[in-house]
C-alpha cells in the first residue's frame, strides 16, 4: 500500500506525476492559499505534507497523528517548532540551493533600482513630469566600485558577492560566524565585524535567517552607524529589522534609502509610511518568484516528501532535525 500524503498547493503535472508514482495523494487545487480549517482536516490521516509554509505547533501536531514529514516548498522554516517535531519524530525539510541564483539576481536588481532610482524615475516619466530642466533631479548613486557589506554570508550571499565583485568591481565586506575562504579568494571578500560593515559600506545587505538571536538584529543603533547615503537592502526576513527604527532612520535622513522584499507584516499595510517614501524600493516577497525556480523548488520538495514517507533519507532535512534520519 502506498503511503498517503497531502499536497497543500497546486503543482505542475510533472511534480504531481512524480508523487503519484510513490504515494496516494490528495491536493489543494484552489488559486488562493489553503484555508487553515481545510488544512487541519486534510492532515489527519496522512504521513506526509508538502506545503509552501506550515505553522507546526501543538494544535497542528494533535491533528496530524500519522504525520512523518513536513516538506516545505521554501528555504525558510521559522514557522516549524522543531523541538516539538523532534519529540514526535516528524521530519522537516526545505528547499535550499535551487533558488540561490534567482534570489541573488533579485538582490542585484534591488540594489540597482534603489541606487539609480529606477522605480522612482519610472513613475516620474509615466506621470508626464519629465522636463529637461530637471536634470539635477535625476542624479543618483553609482554601484560600480562601491562597497557592499553582507551581513550573513551563506549560499545566496556568496552568489551576490560573485555578481557584485566580478560584475560591478565592488569591494565586498562580510560578517559571518565562520569564514568564507572561497569567497575571499574568488571575489576578494573581506571578513569584518558587523560594526565595521555598517560604518564602511555604501550598501548594507542582510542575509540572516530569522531566529531568536536575529530578530530585530538591525535597529536604531545600527542605522545610526551607517553612512548618511548608505542604502539598506533586506531580502531575508522582515522581522530581522526593526521596521519602526528603519522608518525613523529614513525620515531623519540617517541613511540614504532602502530596498525591501520582506516586511514585519505581510502583505504590507497601505498605511505603512514606507509605502509613500520615494527613497524606498519595495517588492512583495518575490525572492524565488520565477517560473523555473518555483518548479525546481516544488520538485525538490516532492523528492524530500517521497523519501520521507518511503523509508529513504530526504536530502534537505533542516539542521535541527537531522538526528531523526
Amino acid at each position: 500500500m502506498k503511503p498517503k500524503v497531502y499536497i497543500a498547493k497546486p503543482v505542475s503535472q510533472q511534480v504531481e506525476n512524480y508523487i503519484a508514482e510513490y504515494c496516494d495523494y490528495r491536493m489543494w487545487r484552489g488559486e488562493e492559499n489553503i484555508p487553515k480549517e481545510v488544512l487541519m482536516e486534510e492532515i489527519q490521516d496522512v504521513e506526509g505534507l508538502m506545503i509552501p509554509k506550515a505553522k507546526v505547533d501543538e494544535e497542528f501536531i494533535k491533528k496530524a497523528s500519522h504525520l512523518r514529514i513536513v516538506s516545505h516548498i521554501a528555504v525558510g522554516y521559522d514557522t516549524l517548532d522543531t523541538d516539538l517535531m523532534s519529540e514526535h519524530n516528524i521530519i522537516g525539510t526545505h528547499t535550499p540551493y535551487v533558488l540561490d541564483d534567482t534570489v541573488a539576481d533579485l538582490i542585484i536588481g534591488l540594489m540597482l533600482s534603489s541606487a539609480r532610482r529606477i522605480s522612482q524615475l519610472d513613475h516620474y516619466v509615466k506621470a508626464g513630469k519629465w522636463d529637461k530642466s530637471d536634470d539635477p533631479f535625476f542624479l543618483s548613486k553609482d554601484v560600480h566600485h562601491a562597497t557592499l557589506g553582507i551581513i550573513g554570508m551563506g549560499r545566496i550571499g556568496e552568489q551576490v558577492a560573485k555578481r557584485a565583485s566580478l560584475g560591478f568591481d565592488m569591494n565586498v565586506l562580510y560578517c559571518n560566524r565562520s569564514p568564507r575562504p572561497e569567497a575571499e579568494e574568488k571575489y576578494g571578500a573581506e571578513k569584518k565585524t558587523m560594526e565595521q560593515i555598517l560604518k564602511q559600506s555604501d550598501f548594507v545587505l542582510t542575509m540572516v535567517p530569522l531566529t531568536d538571536e536575529t530578530q530585530h538584529l538591525i535597529g536604531d543603533k545600527e542605522f545610526k552607524q551607517m553612512k548618511k547615503d548608505a542604502i539598506f537592502i533586506n531580502p531575508s526576513r522582515g522581522k530581522v529589522v526593526d521596521e519602526t527604527a528603519l522608518i525613523g532612520a529614513l525620515e531623519a535622513n540617517e541613511i540614504g534609502g532602502a530596498a525591501l522584499d520582506v516586511f514585519e507584516k505581510e502583505p504590507v499595510d497601505p498605511a505603512n509610511p514606507l509605502v509613500t517614501m520615494e527613497n524606498v524600493v519595495m517588492t512583495p516577497h518575490i525572492g524565488s518568484a520565477t517560473a523555473d525556480a518555483r518548479e525546481a523548488m516544488a520538485m525538490k520538495a516532492a523528492e524530500n516528501l517521497v523519501a520521507g514517507v518511503t523509508g529513504g533519507k530526504p536530502e534537505n532535512v533542516v539542521k535541527e532535525l537531522k538526528h531523526l534520519v
